[in-house]
């Protein structure tokens, strides 16, 4: 019997969209989640320093700054510990360093050891990213990453989503308890990886790592199309960023209340909840030429116009303009980036990729404070519009030449549990193979970044 109706035709969408992939990108995805699900130190550190601690609005900047550093840092490192490791050691040793860190982040009390373990979090949370990233591109064929990406992002805006609430009442009953539980959460993710996942770093046999040399930090600096991709990255990120620097400066200084900037920037994720699945159905066989062109452009105009907002449903509508924008930039340019990265150097160049949104997230609030102070906020809004239409001048420019999207790659086989007799999947390397056959897997669904916020590369 054919399924009708408007019912039927979701389910079947449904279906469509998580369909065909492989079941390791599911506990990677799972993995995400729960990770997402028990973030409390990037919402509240600003509060529990301030309320709890009575330390300065100065010093919990100085804390946040730290904590940003730290993921600077730890981007480059764990992409190249992903290489040179693998990634599943890279995820485990990033985890557990996670917990273990912002389980004493809870109990110290001294100024100078909350700085030195807020930066020792951010380290640790960021090291994980490019492994994550490197992984998926892994398992997943080519032609399903985007809409692979797209779902890792849904699942962290659902779990930020949940996680915010939730966290709101524990910080009200004890902050600590707030901290052992992220703790907790992230120690369940290294378990996840370490019961559920393989490694999938493709292994070079000899001729391979003869006909192409090893790849290092300075093999992807000279790579001059995907640093242009990373520079383009960077200013994206920064437009991105005033939605959590500029904006709310932006409306308290108009007069408007904490709760009107909460009102309009829950638009934001209840858009991406309910959007992101059925607008990755749309853009995942376009062109990402186009996609990226037009959502710099779109997302520029969004912000562009909240220099024309003048009550709360104004500045809700333009967080809808750049939200849609989000929505199809962010799993598009981290596609972009697995296709412009050698399989033996995805870790490097993931890592390369997540440091322009940690840089990002570092001069972000030092733009926005010094534009509005100097010239008035209508000049960030302006500059903001400005940089996107250079973003996507840019993404014409460097994508022009690009080839297609490979469709097929080589698999060798990658181990998976034991009890599991009748799979296996395959993972994508560079050298010429059969087709991949890959057994659909259907999931029902429960479930740029900014080290103190939710935003971040795809992951």
């Amino acid at each position: 019997m054919s399924v009708r109706g408007p019912g039927g035709a979701v389910g079947r969408a449904l279906r469509e969209t998580v369909s065909g992939l492989p079941r390791e990108f599911w506990w990677l995805w799972t993995s995400t989640l729960v990770n997402r699900l028990g973030g409390f130190v990037a919402t509240f550190m600003a509060l529990y320093l301030t309320l709890e601690r009575g330390y300065s609005a100065s010093f919990a900047g100085l804390v946040a700054a730290l904590y940003g550093l730290g993921g600077v840092i730890s981007s480059l490192g764990g992409g190249v510990m992903a290489d040179r490791l693998g990634r599943r050691p890279t995820l485990l040793v990033a985890q557990t360093s996670t917990a273990v860190s912002v389980a004493l982040l809870g109990f110290v009390q001294h100024p100078a050891a909350i700085a030195a373990v807020a930066f020792l979090v951010g380290a640790a949370s960021n090291a994980s990213r490019p492994a994550v990233q490197a992984m998926m591109a892994d398992i997943v064929r080519p032609e399903d990453r985007v809409r692979a990406f797209s779902l890792n992002y849904w699942a962290i805006n659902l779990g930020f989503a949940i996680s915010s609430i939730a966290a709101g009442f524990i910080a009200e009953y004890s902050y600590l308890a707030g901290f052992l539980g992220e703790a907790v959460m992230t120690l369940a993710c290294a378990i996840v990886v370490f019961v559920k996942l393989p490694e999938s770093r493709p292994v070079r046999t000899e001729q391979e790592k003869a006909a192409e040399p090893e790849v290092g930090l300075g093999t992807v600096l000279r790579d001059g199309r995907f640093m242009g991709v990373v520079g383009l990255s960077f200013l994206i990120s920064l437009i991105f960023m005033q939605s959590s620097v500029g904006l709310p400066i932006a409306m308290g200084e108009a007069g408007f209340t904490p709760a009107d900037f909460g009102l309009a920037m829950a638009v934001n994720g209840v858009l991406i909840v309910a959007l992101q699945i059925p607008v990755t159905r749309f853009i995942q066989h376009r062109d990402p030429r186009m996609l990226l062109i037009a959502s710099s452009v779109v997302v520029g105009l969004g912000f562009g116009l909240t220099a024309f907002a003048d009550s709360v449903a104004v500045f809700s509508l333009t967080v809808c303009v750049w939200t849609l924008a989000e929505i199809v930039n962010a799993p598009t340019q981290t596609g972009l980036v697995v296709r412009l990265s050698p399989t033996h150097g995805r870790g490097r160049y993931q890592g390369m990729y997540t440091l322009s949104w940690a840089v990002a997230s570092l001069i972000a609030p030092l733009m926005s404070g010094q534009m509005i102070d100097r010239y008035g906020a209508d000049w960030l809004w302006a500059s903001c519009a400005l940089l996107g239409v250079i973003a996507a001048l840019g993404y014409w420019a460097l994508m022009r030449g690009l080839p297609p999207l490979e469709r097929s790659e080589s698999p060798v086989q990658i181990p998976v549990p034991a009890d599991d007799e009748a799979r296996t999947e395959a993972v994508p390397t560079t050298a010429p193979a059969p087709a991949v056959t890959v057994t659909d897997v259907s999931v029902p669904l429960a479930a740029p970044t900014d080290p103190l916020t939710k935003r971040e590369p795809v992951a």
